[in-house]
């Protein structure tokens, strides 16, 4: 059986992807508001104003939040997880898109 070689990477890969990412600047500790709505206008900042992107700013933004709920797993906390999935809807809206079902 083979095993997994890190090559140096780190075990905190997906918080350096989410600090570098080559398409949105993010706010520091945008994924820590409370507000649902709050994260969803930063993120619709940021990606609005990224000359590195390279989809549309709503499929940048809900890509960064998506890929933040993904990662944390079941270590993300039952009331987090349901305000950052709050903050999916908030950006639903403000992007003028249909509700996922």
């Amino acid at each position: 059986m083979a095993t997994t070689q890190h090559h140096g990477r780190g075990k905190h890969w997906s918080r350096h992807v989410t600090g570098t990412s080559n398409a949105l600047d993010l706010r520091e500790g945008v994924f820590a508001l409370e507000d649902p709505e709050a994260i969803a206008r930063s993120l619709k900042r940021s990606a609005e104003h990224s000359r590195r992107r390279k989809a549309d700013p709503y499929r940048s933004a809900m890509s960064m939040l998506t890929f933040y709920i993904n990662r944390a797993g079941r270590n993300l906390p039952e009331e987090r997880r349901h305000t950052l999935e709050g903050a999916k809807d908030a950006l639903r809206e403000l992007y003028h898109r249909p509700r996922a079902h």
